[in-house]
């Protein structure tokens, strides 16, 4: 074939390939190329009426943006780069005060800028994601509106179950189950199980609630019921709400609720027990060590171990920061080494259990982070590790009816969890 042929054929050939790709675009319903245009079309305005939905937003057809805050951005880096002016970011700012402070924007949250369809394409609303549940909408126009949103939570019911070979946490994380749960579980269970002496072979079963927003978990919202067995002990727990009251009861109406906690710390490993005569680790002699240590990172809070009266909150060589609490003519308790003390702790202050009252450090005569606790019974010190204390008020009888039969069915349903770890 000559070159002429060759030229010839080669233009034929275009010609037919370029009149089939316009078939494929002007023929309605027959082109692939125009449906994946309209696909990416229809998620687009699926994805920003998701969006307007969960913000509140009425208007439809708007132009979404969304980004995340850098170190170091402020709300004034942010709206400068979606396109408004000094003036307009000044008016935002101080329309905000009343409802957020501009200040608490924190790197890694999101926001979203809502744009007009127009050809100016003019910012009509800023949103951004305070936390899981909690959103800040600026509403740009002829008048600026700022409002706080909330989203819409639903709760599902949940179980679990595990065996302990090392803690509580990895036994939820080994089973992919939320570890936070292990918080909700220690506050329940935290006057009957000792989380610092938790044994190989402790298990668990649990009924609770979890937060979503849409199909996304926020968090636990409470336990229902829950069986634990540690160091050969069962313990059962269901929880009961009324107007007036809302705890964790056993199947005979006894609150699981005692009157002191077993520690001033939720999660951490005890460096030190009460002893008569123990190796002091830094000036290296015997000596008594009247108390427990508790060893956790620095700022962890130290939280009050009963209701009571703040006797002391100062600073003494060895003991550094520390605060003492009388709970009764009986009981006394003492918490040293502390980094600061919280808000309102002073003497005279009434503290109610489980109030943060310092930060752990290693103030005074200490090799680390930890909390040095003291206890006094009839104004000994004693190892509170030993002591059975009573638990806080039964359940009031005119309650008890309606108890029980909640309790027996949250019962039969914790029966038939299998415990994971466990064979079937």
């Amino acid at each position: 074939m000559n070159r002429f042929l060759r030229l010839r054929l080669i233009y034929v050939l275009s010609a037919v390939v370029l009149l089939i790709v316009a078939l494929l675009i002007l023929v309605p319903g027959g082109d692939k190329v125009s449906s994946g245009v309209k696909g990416t079309e229809t998620k687009q305005a699926r994805e920003d009426t998701i969006a307007l939905d969960q913000f509140g937003i009425p208007e439809s057809g708007l132009l979404v943006e969304s980004g995340t805050v850098r170190a170091g951005q402020t709300l004034s880096h942010i709206l400068s780069g979606l396109g408004l002016g000094n003036y307009k970011i000044h008016n935002i700012a101080e329309g905000m005060q009343e409802v957020f402070n501009p200040r608490r924007i924190r790197r890694g949250n999101n926001y979203f800028a809502y744009y007009s369809g127009n050809p100016e394409k003019e910012l009509c609303h800023f949103v951004y994601e305070i936390s899981d549940l909690e959103y800040l909408v600026v509403d740009i126009g002829d008048t600026l509106a700022v409002r706080m949103g909330e989203r819409e939570v639903r709760e599902v019911a949940r179980e679990a179950s595990g065996v302990i070979n090392s803690s509580l946490w990895n036994a939820l994380v080994e089973n992919g189950i939320n570890p936070e749960l292990a918080i909700h579980m220690s506050r329940v269970l935290a006057w009957s199980v000792d989380f610092y002496r938790i044994e190989a072979g402790d298990r668990f079963r649990v009924l609770y609630s979890e937060k979503y927003t849409g199909d996304r978990p926020v968090g636990i919202s409470h336990i229902e019921a829950i069986y634990f067995l540690h160091r050969g002990s069962e313990i059962e727990g269901f929880r009961f709400e009324s107007d007036t009251l809302t705890g964790y009861y056993d199947i005979e109406g006894n609150n699981l609720r005692k009157v002191f906690l077993r520690a001033p710390l939720e999660f951490a490993r005890i460096t030190s027990r009460y002893s008569h005569s123990r190796l002091h680790p830094i000036h290296g002699d015997r000596r008594p060590h009247l108390g427990t240590d508790y060893a956790a990172p620095h700022g962890t809070p130290i939280l009050a171990v009963g209701d009571g009266v703040v006797t002391r909150a100062t600073y003494s060589g060895g003991n550094g920061n520390y605060v003492r609490i009388r709970h009764n003519s009986v009981y006394e308790t003492q918490y040293l080494h502390m980094s600061r003390f919280a808000s309102g702790i002073r003497p005279g202050a009434r503290v109610s259990q489980g109030d943060v009252i310092g930060y752990v450090g290693s103030t005074g005569t200490a090799t680390g982070p930890h909390v040095c606790f003291r206890f006094w019974k009839n104004g000994q010190q004693v190892d509170h590790l030993r002591l059975e204390f009573p638990s806080g008020d039964p359940l009031p009888e005119d309650y008890m009816d309606a108890f029980l039969e909640r309790a027996h069915s949250l019962k039969s349903r914790l029966n038939r969890i299998n415990i994971s770890g466990l064979p079937s």
